[in-house]
């Protein structure tokens, strides 16, 4: 597109975004001029010190939008404008600035992509892929492989649809994918539960390529694909991230940098590039489909939006998630009221996920289980304490990160969070679950930090985050590491695991239902790979639970069995009866 019409199509954007609800520019907006920005301030990325635990819980107090990078005594925040700055500054913490003008930085990270895309026929990534990816893009992509590879990919369309009418895509990858249910573990790899963290995405996608591109060529993947089912959905928020990425792409280089026209340089914003919720706009009510540009009017779509991330029925409502809607870090109505986290709640529940990774940006870090400190008191009244299987989880964090150059921790050395998507799973279901935290820097590096992030750089080089993910892969299929339930049945028949129990949020519990099936094979042997019957949390409180398994045949039960089989376990039910 030549330059002056991108010049004002990014302007026609701007404007509308500042002029669409004028309500939602207030009193604490005081210093911004008649369109709704600031003549002085532009968004910055800052730093700021938190030497105690007592600080950070302080900052998160705020409201302000704290990212995933921090350390033990830092968090890195998004100023979105002038009265985040004087909120951050009433708080008396210290703070260096990290990147003086977001948008500025968005111009630059743009001119650099589109001259690295110049440069290179193809990209080292296993797609060739040599820039970040539309919304629209990751559903062709993904449909595409399916088509190519009809034995090996299948489409996943998950069950709900975004409150913006839009349908959650992803893939599941395997040997004879469209074959029967059929006793193999599952390993599901997720992306963009936050919109702006667009390399959690792009890694997601590339590890699906790469399976599908090296099955039958690579003996260690081959292998991994016969044992195993791989399900990836890339974008997990779809609403959001489609108007961030949208945004993010409209900054015009030449407008931003020149002096001479300062009313475009005014008007230019990253809108809602860096967008982190979904956009819900009022609890329990859905929108008009396609309205989800409206949030553009909140300073980087921030105000509006419950955080996915903090939406998941694991200890929902407690430290580290805001009640307040127009907070970062807003835990929505009620644990699972966002489309976004029940339809993984649903994938989840209904496959034997014996191993997660869930990708975020940025601060390379592997996160694991749990995500409150373990002295917190919890809603029992007893500190929450460490994830009851620390030790292996420890051991496999360790692993990744040895691949990659990340630091392995526990979720709550970022800071304490609730609801999220890895201390639900876990909890529930007893299958591993991981956070990375992709890059060192910024939410949405030049392309060519998103390549070195996938194939690993420097002395991580040939490994990085493909490495770690074929680690996780290798854990998902090692019985060690979950539960085996095997024997003889009549060939044909149906078996069914479920459970049915109470998880525990902050304030009260939800009910919770995990089932899956297998058909049983010709020879009427099966092995089926499951998580241990007995969840994390009640087996550290020295009890156990059972599955539940029928067969049946026909569409009719002719048994059922009550089935306690441990990690590492291997147990044969008698079905002599069905």
């Amino acid at each position: 597109m030549p330059r002056p019409t991108r010049r004002l199509l990014a302007t026609g954007v701007a404007l509308a975004a500042v002029t669409l609800t004028p309500a939602l520019v207030g009193p604490a907006d005081a210093g911004l001029n008649a369109a709704g920005l600031t003549d002085t301030f532009r968004p910055q990325l800052v730093q700021v010190q938190t030497p105690t635990r007592a600080d950070k819980a302080r900052l998160q107090a705020t409201g302000l939008d704290l990212t995933e990078h921090a350390g033990h005594d830092y968090v890195e925040v998004v100023l979105h404008d002038v009265a985040d700055l004087s909120r951050l500054r009433a708080l008396g913490l210290s703070y260096v600035v990290r990147i003086a003008d977001l948008v500025r930085r968005e111009a630059q990270v743009n001119r650099t992509n589109e001259e690295y895309a110049a440069r290179v026929a193809r990209s080292a990534l296993p797609s060739g892929r040599d820039s970040y990816r539309t919304l629209a893009d990751y559903n062709t992509e993904m449909a595409a492989l399916a088509k190519r590879h009809p034995s090996l990919v299948r489409g996943v369309t998950l069950p709900l649809r975004s409150l913006d009418g839009k349908a959650v895509k992803g893939i599941e990858i395997g040997r004879d994918v469209r074959a029967a249910a059929d006793g193999r573990p599952t390993f599901v790899i997720l992306g963009l539960h936050h919109a702006r963290e667009w390399p959690s995405g792009e890694l997601t996608m590339e590890f699906a390529y790469d399976l599908v591109k090296s099955y039958g060529k690579k003996a260690r993947i081959t292998r991994l694909l016969n044992k195993a089912r791989v399900i990836a959905v890339p974008v997990v928020n779809v609403d959001g991230f489609d108007r961030s990425r949208t945004d993010g792409a409209l900054i015009d280089l030449g407008s931003v940098l020149n002096p001479l026209d300062p009313l475009l340089g005014t008007l230019l914003t990253p809108g809602n590039a860096y967008k982190r919720k979904n956009c819900r706009v009022i609890d329990g009510v859905d929108t008009p489909d396609g309205t989800c540009i409206l949030a553009a009017a909140s300073p980087g779509g921030f105000g509006l939006g419950v955080d996915p991330n903090r939406n998941y029925g694991g200890y929902w409502g407690g430290p580290g998630a805001s009640d307040i809607p127009i907070m970062q870090d807003y835990r929505g109505a009620g644990a699972f009221s966002e489309p976004e986290t029940e339809n993984i709640r649903r994938l989840v529940s209904g496959r034997q996920v014996t191993t997660l990774i869930t990708n975020h940006t940025f601060s390379n870090l592997v996160l694991r289980p749990n995500g409150v400190h373990p002295d917190t008191v919890g809603p029992d009244g007893k500190p929450v304490g460490n994830a009851y299987d620390e030790r292996a989880l420890k051991a496999l964090g360790d692993r990744m990160a040895a691949q990659n150059g990340y630091k392995s921790q526990h979720g709550w050395q970022l800071y304490d969070t609730t609801g999220t998507t890895e201390d639900w799973s876990y909890n529930a279901t007893g299958g591993y679950g991981y956070t990375f935290e992709i890059g060192a820097h910024e939410f949405h590096p030049p392309y060519p930090q998103v390549v070195d992030e996938y194939l690993g750089a420097g002395k991580y080089a040939g490994r990085g985050n493909r490495e770690a993910y074929l680690i996780a892969l290798e854990n998902a299929v090692n019985p060690t590491h979950h539960s085996v339930i095997r024997g003889q049945a009549p060939a044909g028949a149906t078996l069914r695991i479920t459970k049915s129990f109470k998880t525990p949020t902050w304030t009260s519990t939800i009910n919770d239902r995990l089932t899956s099936t297998l058909r049983v094979p010709a020879s009427g042997r099966y092995v089926w790979h499951v998580n241990p019957s007995t969840r994390p949390t009640v087996s550290a409180a020295g009890r156990t639970e059972s599955w539940t398994l029928t067969c049946s045949v026909g569409g009719k039960v002719r048994a059922t069995k009550r089935i306690t089989v441990d990690r590492g376990e291997i147990v044969t039910p008698d079905l002599a009866g069905c």
